[in-house]
């Protein structure tokens, strides 16, 4: 009976045809792992560790399937030797970068380098009255960033032509834009179907909401937006950076504008400054044109950019230096002056730069703070404002009981310069996310404490409760109201605004009235009786014309 020829074994007989296909198939996977995880191809990043484990297991079950399954006539002992020829670099490279993960990991522990990490931030003593200055109604945010993205959800579903296909993308930026605060977010396409149908023309707007006045604005853009967060593929603004920047570490990029209303990404670029992994810190950022995907990279940023620094870095930054402000030992032991950053935080706008805020307590986390922090979050310009009072929680607790037959709910309080006294500013929101009521409360005192329906009338009566526990005297008080008889009237056009210039009789001021917020400005006529609410005088500003922020007429002429 005639045998059967034996089957002729697939694949290479060569070694070197083996290592070639061991080769093939492991950047492939490499490829794939790279192009949906993203790692850096830095040292001091984890994810390079684990891409290059990633890799060295490939190769080496690929080494065991080419290898084995027919051992021929050489026996285990000969199939062994030949996978510990063609695997042994890999188990050499693979243990090299675990010694190196190890040991740059001990180098980087703060408790070999306390003093690195100690002076990660620089922190300096700051005079409350004289840095934070007065600032005007119209420069006070509002909102928090629930609320406002609340408002912005809420503005694209009135968008017939685009809440088909477009949605709010619910990852908003706080930015100063033209001298108000405000919050921006791009738009994300509704679903996958929705991006493979518009991506050739790109997201076609962004929202912006303005902090103070509540109003949530849909920004049409002439050419869409080819680079964000939801595209899936090449454009893809992390996978474009990665590609553009191999070796970058980067943080979350955010979406913001520029003062002509440009649309940018920002992409702080991380660097570990203390040992291997330890000190992260921010050194410039790559600044990608959202539209077009053209980037650059700067050590500078431009002055226009408000998002560098994030605020959990800074106050990650901030606990290392309170807590290893005398040696590291002292931080667990004895812990002699230590002081940590609150849980929460927000932010400020001054000199059109944002500030991050957040309150300093002891390492007991007591009921008291010892002061505070504020934060440039462009250039990381950090100032300690010793000021003994209430935690933010404290401050919301006593906001919320002075409302509590409303059911409010208090947002996280901002800081604020009134009269010279340092106090947390809370708005109040109902059950729908909508800001109803506003709260004032003093940080040394919390049971001061003043609650008003607009921001104007909230100040009016805080200064009054000021000046009845003998907190301030009246000549200390800022003039926010005056009553009188005008006098004068001259009107201007503004940015496509009405604006009326009234002046009272005795008063060589001019108040700047907007019609819009103001519509009985525009009846308004010379020796009528009027009472104006409107911005302290800045230290510094002109007092020529202030801002006015209500009217009310109480004498018509006759």
């Amino acid at each position: 009976m005639d045998q059967q020829p034996a089957k002729k074994r697939r694949g290479p007989k060569s070694k070197f045809g083996k290592i070639l296909v061991n080769l093939i198939v492991t950047a492939v996977v490499g490829f794939l792992y790279f192009y949906v995880a993203l790692p850096a191809i830095n040292l001091q990043s984890s994810d390079f560790y684990l891409f290059i484990g990633i890799l060295c297991v490939v190769y080496v079950v690929c080494a065991l399937v080419t290898s084995g399954f027919n051992l021929g006539g050489g026996g285990p002992k000969e199939y062994f030797k030949f996978i510990k020829s063609q695997c042994l670099p890999i188990g050499i490279l693979f243990l090299a970068l675990i010694l190196v993960a190890i040991v740059g990991s001990v180098i980087s522990l703060p408790i070999f380098r306390a003093g690195a990490y100690r002076d990660l931030l620089d922190v300096q003593d700051g005079d409350f009255s004289a840095d934070v200055a007065q600032i005007s109604f119209n420069e006070i945010p509002t909102l928090d960033r629930t609320s406002a993205e609340f408002l912005g959800d809420r503005q694209m579903g009135t968008l017939s032509d685009m809440v088909s296909q477009f949605e709010y993308s619910n990852d908003s930026t706080q930015i100063n834009y033209q001298g108000r605060p405000v919050r921006v977010a791009p738009i994300d396409y509704a679903d996958i179907i929705k991006w493979f149908t518009n991506r050739s023309e790109g997201l076609p707007a962004y929202v912006v909401v303005d902090m103070v006045t509540q109003e949530a604005t849909v920004v049409r853009l002439s050419e869409g937006m080819k680079y964000s967060f939801s595209e899936p593929l090449n454009r893809n603004i992390s996978r474009h950076l990665r590609f553009q920047y191999p070796t970058f570490l980067f943080a979350t990029p955010q979406f913001e504008i520029d003062e002509d209303g440009q649309p940018w990404w920002i992409a702080p670029r991380v660097v570990k400054t203390i040992g291997l992994f330890g000190g992260t810190d921010i050194h410039g950022a790559v600044l990608v044109n959202a539209i077009t995907g053209e980037s650059t990279y700067y050590e500078q940023v431009p002055t226009w950019v408000d998002n560098l620094y994030t605020p959990s870095l800074i106050m990650e930054q901030y606990d290392y230096h309170g807590t290893l402000i005398n040696g590291f030992i002292n931080s667990i032991f004895g812990q002699r002056d230590v002081t940590v950053t609150t849980e929460g935080y927000n932010y400020i706008a001054l000199n059109d730069d944002v500030y991050m805020y957040t309150g300093v307590t002891s390492a007991n986390a007591d009921q008291s703070n010892l002061g505070f922090l504020l934060s440039n979050q462009r250039t990381k310009q950090t100032k300690f404002y010793s000021a003994p009072g209430a935690t933010e929680d404290a401050a919301k607790l006593s906001a919320m009981g002075v409302v509590q037959d409303l059911g409010y709910t208090a947002t996280f309080p901002l800081l604020l310069n009134i009269a010279d006294q340092p106090t947390y500013f809370i708005p109040l929101k109902d059950a729908t996310n909508l800001v109803k009521s506003y709260a004032m409360v003093n940080v040394a005192q919390y049971q001061v404490v003043a609650v008003g329906s607009t921001v104007a009338a909230c100040e009016q009566s805080y200064i009054a409760l000021l000046s009845e526990k003998g907190i301030t005297t009246t000549e200390e008080l800022p003039r926010t109201e005056v009553s009188g008889r005008i006098t004068d009237i001259r009107s201007a056009v503004m940015d496509g605004n009405s604006y009326y210039f009234i002046q009272l009789r005795g008063d060589a001021v001019y108040y700047s009235l907007s019609a819009a917020a103001n519509p009985i400005a525009v009846i308004l006529n010379v020796g009528d009786t009027v009472t104006i609410s409107h911005a302290p005088a800045l230290e510094g500003e002109s007092s020529s014309i202030l801002t006015g922020e209500t009217v009310t007429l109480d004498r018509a002429a006759p």
